[in-house]
């Protein structure tokens, strides 16, 4: 478990010296602590360290040894170093990668985007880093002039950014991220600079929410105006820096962007958690209930420590409305812990809120495992909240899959830790993310109806399925992408796909690609399979197969075969070839692929041959409906 409980130092870099004697003695343990003491570092001089540490590190053998690598450009209208060496270093950290930097001449970015034989598309990177200069985004007219024209001006200027970025991607198929203005800490010109758009600071504030607004899918924000806020507008510049060497900020803010830089690189490709499993007392509210029942409680607006535990509700909420999944957690009697969920009027939260409940004395890390099983997802799907020490470190020792936050005993703090977790950041929502809640109530009525069944047969066409197969669409691409980063378990090879590679995927005439949205009478599943085929002369080779694990057993595998089957046959193909790479976790499907018939070929662990013919069919109780396949 990723525990933010355990002891740290007071001052950052107090480690150093035992970090130094780790490396040098080749200890396992320095990397592990190398990690820990990169997600602290602010300070300009101690990154730098950590970095040449790593670099120390890197040469006695320690760390991971099978890390992908990352070719990572930076270009801009600013001297691009130091930035590239702690961006180097914290991707390396948070990503657990290797990466190789390629940085690019002072203010020559238009030039090296446009110029499709340079330096920039020759070193082919897979993320392009996009640092522009801030003397391009300032209004070319006076305070005075109409609203209309600043505001068009402004829209130019995000546009133009927004489609050099574009072509970038276009022309190297990587994924770029491009910083936005951190606004000026001057009072000049005082009122007007929030009452004209004509403004540095208007002007800048209003092309940041167009390019938020207006980003294609392949490109990301680094939201350099949020970290210079963040951090305080008059630390984050550094005139004489910019007049010396050309540095786009100062110090301590070139740390905070280079680590903002890696976690937008690390969120790529790593999904958000989707369950946050939530101790009661001391945790929702103030007091333990079973001791002083519903009406001693400490919950509401007639108490500062009261109120901070509704507010800390109302954050919940909001989560939950995003699609994360609350679960209660609790050492309690069950009907003494459900009563200020029915009873208390200051409560926010209420049991249609939880989508799983667990009050009893049994240990909290079987009661999440439990809970982990019952909602068809994995441990490291589930993030853990206690206000005690004790029972977080319990479930780390028991449950190291799960992330641990040990709230403490201060509530006015509780909703400010879990917003700077960053353990339910999503660069989108989709619509499944929205309905998630509502998905995982009406997977409860089926499971109280399968519960009732003693015909299996019975039970799935009471169900009334019906199987949506369409084609990617640039519509369905963050889903999938989605579902292609996050799926874990019923996933045959893992390979994993960021929303332009989705979208080339669709694009390419190699590829046979489709989902599957499910209908039953209770409601309906969403997006719930992804499956990409690519045809390899006579054979079409199955490159991605995965598919929710709320639908397994239910003919969604029989009916994605007969889907597979059917685009073998259109594209003329003798055989399909189904991959199987195993991985921690998705040993469940080890066996799918000779359950439908499929044979082990000679000599290739985890391919599997199925050869082609007419009569080829699979029964289930899904009715099949296509679009555009």
């Amino acid at each position: 478990m990723t525990s933010q409980t355990e002891p740290q130092p007071d001052a950052q870099g107090a480690n150093l010296p035992h970090l130094k004697d780790l490396i040098r003695r080749a200890d396992a343990a320095a990397f592990p602590l190398l990690v820990a003491e990169t997600r602290r570092a602010t300070q300009f001089a101690l990154a730098l360290s950590l970095n040449n540490l790593r670099k120390r590190a890197e040469i006695a053998g320690l760390g991971p040894t099978d890390r992908a690598t990352l070719r990572v450009a930076l270009i801009g209208g600013a001297t691009l170093r130091p930035l590239a060496d702690l961006v180097e270093h914290f991707t390396s950290m948070l990503c657990a990668a290797k990466v190789d930097i390629w940085v690019g001449e002072y203010d020559s970015y238009i030039s090296e985007v446009m110029d499709p034989e340079g330096e920039l598309y020759a070193f082919k990177p897979s993320v392009i880093l996009v640092l522009p200069a801030a003397g391009r985004c300032q209004y070319k007219g006076t305070l005075a002039d109409p609203v209309a024209d600043q505001r068009a001006q402004a829209e130019a200027v995000a546009r133009d950014l927004l489609d050099l970025c574009q072509s970038a991607a276009d022309r190297s198929g990587a994924e770029v991220i491009v910083c936005n203005f951190a606004l000026p800490p001057y009072f000049d010109p005082g009122p007007m600079r929030s009452s004209s758009l004509g403004s540095d600071y208007s002007f800048r504030k209003y092309v940041n929410t167009q390019l938020g607004l207006n980003r294609p899918s392949s490109v990301h924000i680094c939201d350099a105006e949020f970290l210079a806020n963040r951090l305080g507008t008059l630390r984050a510049v550094d005139d004489r820096a910019w007049f010396e060497s050309k540095q786009p900020y100062s110090a301590e803010m070139l740390v905070q962007l280079a680590r903002e830089v890696a976690e937008t690189i690390a969120s790529l490709k790593r999904p958000a958690k989707k369950v946050l499993v939530l101790d009661l007392d001391n945790t929702l509210w103030g007091g333990v209930v079973g001791d002083d029942g519903v009406e001693g409680i400490e919950i509401g607006t007639t108490s500062p420590r009261g109120e901070a535990f509704r507010a800390f509700q109302h954050h919940l909420l909001a989560l939950s409305q995003r699609g994360v999944l609350l679960t209660v957690c609790s050492k309690n009697d069950h009907d003494k812990a459900v009563e200020p969920f029915v009873r208390h009027p200051e409560m926010v939260l209420r049991l249609g809120d939880i989508v799983n409940f667990k009050a009893n004395w049994e240990p909290k890390s079987e009661n999440i495992r439990k809970i982990a099983a019952e909602l068809n997802l994995g441990l490291d799907s589930l993030v853990f909240v206690d206000d005690n020490p004790a029972e977080v470190e319990i479930v780390r020792q028991f449950v190291p899959e799960v992330t641990g936050i040990c709230l403490g005993d201060d509530p006015s703090l509780f909703a400010s830790m879990l917003r700077d977790s960053r353990l339910f950041e999503v660069s989108s929502l989709t619509k499944e993310d929205l309905e998630r809640v509502s998905l995982y109530k009406q997977d409860a009525e089926r499971q109280q109806l399968l519960g009732q069944s003693t015909d299996m047969d019975a039970y799935l066409t009471s169900l009334q399925m019906v199987g949506h197969v369409a084609s990617f669409s640039a519509v369905d691409a963050p889903r999938i992408s989605q579902l292609i980063n996050k799926s874990n378990q019923f996933n045959l090879t893992t390979v994993r796909r960021t929303e332009a590679e989705v979208l080339e995927v669709m694009r390419s005439d190699r590829y046979e690609a489709f989902t599957m949205r499910l209908t039953d009478r209770f409601g309906d599943h969403g997006l719930i399979l992804v499956v990409v085929t690519r045809v390899d002369g006579d054979d079409l080779l199955i490159d991605t197969w995965l598919m929710s694990c709320r639908v397994l057993k239910r003919g969604v595998e029989q009916e994605t075969m007969n889907e597979i089957l059917r685009l073998a046959r259109r594209r003329g193909c003798k055989r399909v070839v189904g991959l199987y790479v195993p991985t921690k976790k998705n040993g469940m499907v080890s066996g799918l692929y000779p359950s439908l018939g499929f044979s082990a070929a000679t000599g290739e662990a985890g391919r599997f041959i199925l050869e082609l013919t007419d009569e080829a069919h699979f029964s289930s109780h899904i009715e099949i409906s296509r679009s555009d396949v």
